[in-house]
């Protein structure tokens, strides 16, 4: 005998459709922890960015930002019109470009070499204390660095001097004012105080990876020189391209608070940045619209740089940051 099926022709429960607003109240403590940080976004970011007017208008005391007259791009020819301009966004591009680039292997390089001691039984207790003595530079101001290497660097009782002395030199070098010396001093202090911080991501990227590819290539034979080379250098390669993706919006922000404790009237002609240019102009001169016409050519040049570079790396290397 032939079972009959039948088949239940009901209309399907509809959901109950979740509106934004339920969302939010769903889950409002978490909403609430965000709060701070957007507020903090929306206070410090998006609501100066009205200033922004002013690259087009002329600035006035009696008004408000909004009151001045129109004009146009004249302060943008006005900086491409100076003399100085191409100058100062040429030591602008060799300074962004020197912690962009030549300071990028240093934290990668110090990543692999904390990885590499907490596999070894005599230091492994140990790199605790070495990421700990590498972080705190990070920690001390500008100012604090900048004054370390002054004292250094001193004519006459500088330690560097000091030495030159008892080797049979001049022991007189006035370091800071000679622009010979300037990007050797920039680079290295830059590198003393972050090299230890920016390698955070880079050992966390690499704590990521599966042990067990490590386990795999040991067992077919591979070092520890060639698992770095095959295995986390290539397993860092999407941390690195994101990175130097992100520090792209600043390549010409070369960094104000460093390069204006540098700066001396000796190394000024190389020294003399976009940052520092902006801050004497707008602060020390009041020229506040040729000021903000300059720092918004800078944050659009960034923009264009990052989606160029970002393109780039979504077609040849399949990593990309949006």
């Amino acid at each position: 005998m032939k079972e009959t099926l039948h088949v239940n022709h009901a209309h399907p429960v509809k959901q109950h459709k979740v509106t934004l607003l339920q969302r939010i109240w769903q889950h409002k403590v978490l909403y609430l922890m965000l709060l701070p940080c957007l507020l903090f976004f929306l206070i410090f970011n998006y609501i100066p960015m009205a200033g922004l007017v002013l690259a087009f208008k002329e600035f006035r005391f009696d008004t408000t930002i909004f009151g001045g007259q129109w004009e146009g791009f004249k302060y943008f020819k006005r900086f491409f019109s100076d003399s100085q301009s191409y100058q100062i966004i040429i030591n602008t591009l060799i300074i962004s470009g020197m912690k962009l680039v030549l300071a990028l292997p240093f934290p990668i390089a110090l990543a692999i070499m904390f990885n590499e001691i907490s596999h070894t039984k005599k230091l492994g207790r140990f790199r605790g204390l070495f990421q700990g003595v590498m972080y705190i530079p990070h920690f001390l101001s500008w100012v604090v660095v900048v004054g370390i290497f002054q004292k250094v660097l001193a004519p006459d009782s500088g330690l560097i001097n000091q030495l030159i002395q008892q080797f049979g030199g001049n022991g007189a070098t006035f370091f800071m004012m000679n622009p010979e010396y300037f990007h050797t001093i920039m680079f290295s202090s830059y590198l003393w105080k972050n090299v230890g911080w920016d390698s955070i991501i880079y050992f966390a990227a690499i704590m990521g990876i599966n042990p067990e590819i490590y386990e795999s290539a040991a067992i077919d034979g591979a070092n520890r020189f060639k698992q770095i080379i095959h295995i986390t250098l290539p397993m860092l390669t999407p941390t690195i391209v994101i990175l130097f993706i992100i520090s792209l919006g600043d390549i010409l922000k070369a960094g104000f608070d460093q390069i204006y404790l540098l700066k001396t009237p000796g190394n000024a002609n190389v020294s003399e940045i976009l940052d520092t240019f902006v801050i004497r102009t707008g602060i020390e001169q009041g020229d506040f619209s040729y000021a903000i016409a300059i720092s918004l050519l800078q944050g659009v040049i960034g923009l264009i740089a990052v989606v160029i570079i970002n393109k780039f790396a979504d077609k040849k290397l399949d990593t990309s940051l949006y």
